[in-house]
């Protein structure tokens, strides 16, 4: 099997095209049909249409990727397209809180790494609202002067799972990808309302607040996530560098969690926690002119220019 990925391109959000992509080149999904039989098992418009049927889409993406390495007349050079977020948009974008033990001492928690008493801590962001490609602009919004970074191994869901048990989780996940779960430090405790204490709406859902990319790969491509390394760079500072498998509550763990309070669905995200090296505990934050990187083993680069927002 060819290994390739799943993007998104095109110049505007409005216009993006699923393709798969196989080395520099990629192929226009919905192009490449004709070649593989016109398949009418599953909808081939979006990513998110593909996922839906990801039991159907997979072997056809295969023989599509095996087409492009072999050289295709409508391949295009992945140079020559703008890439959009791999998922417009996501159902849900699950977020792990704390889940690697050295954030939560870097930020001054309590150890919560006891199994017994503690359970997966989730938060959520608002898809439609946050989530922005590769290459496009973190817009700090006038409201805050704290934008934290927070490199992430992300989880796409590609099949629907109620009750999933620990056992089973890796069935129901279709890929992987990057997320970056910026957060807006200065809104994250609410004096006005000390009762409900942190302010997650606030926090983490601002406008841009969740990059995305630069493709999903998929799940069996990648033998072994936990050996995937993430490390995060501001303006080529690195600033985070752990293993995914130094995670406090893996994933079959955070499937198991989720699925036991709703059905996941395909298309649904879990952004699974980012471990050390964020700017609070030293008072570093994003300022226009910065460029943000995330690199994770196995998968690609996510970069991200920062401006000042509205």
């Amino acid at each position: 099997m060819v290994d390739y990925r799943i993007l998104n391109y095109g110049d505007n959000v409005p216009d993006a095209r699923p393709a798969v992509c196989v080395g520099d080149n990629i192929l226009d999904i919905q192009d490449a049909l004709a070649d593989v039989g016109n398949p009418k098992s599953f909808n081939a418009s979006t990513t998110m249409t593909i996922f839906e049927k990801w039991d159907a889409a997979e072997p056809v993406l295969e023989q599509i990727a095996e087409k492009l390495a072999n050289g295709h007349a409508k391949a295009k050079k992945l140079s020559a397209v703008k890439l959009q977020a791999p998922l417009l948009y996501p159902w849900a974008i699950f977020n792990a809180g704390s889940n690697y033990s050295e954030h939560q001492q870097e930020m001054g928690q309590k150890d919560a790494t006891d199994k017994s008493v503690t359970k997966p801590y989730v938060f959520l962001k608002s898809p439609a609202h946050v989530v922005i490609g590769p290459g496009h602009e973190v817009k700090i919004p006038h409201v805050t002067k704290q934008v934290d970074w927070e490199g992430e191994f992300a989880v796409v869901i590609g099949r629907y799972g109620r009750n999933v048990k620990k056992e089973d989780a890796r069935s129901i996940i279709a890929g992987y990808t990057i997320f970056n779960d910026l957060s807006a430090r200065d809104l994250g405790a609410r004096e006005d309302w000390p009762r409900f204490r942190t302010d997650w709406f606030a926090h983490k859902s601002f406008e841009t607040s969740g990059p995305m990319g630069p493709w999903i790969v998929p799940a069996k491509q990648i033998k072994d996530p936990y050996q995937c390394r993430i490390e995060t760079f501001v303006n080529d500072e690195r600033k985070q560098n752990a293993l995914a498998g130094e995670m406090i509550f893996n994933i079959e763990e955070q499937i198991e969690y989720l699925s036991a309070r709703l059905t996941l669905r395909p298309g649904d995200l879990i952004s699974t926690g980012t471990p050390s090296g964020v700017g609070r505990p030293k008072g570093t934050f994003l300022q226009p002119g910065d460029t943000v990187r995330i690199t994770i083993s196995g998968i690609g680069e996510l970069k991200n220019p920062v401006v000042a927002g509205i």
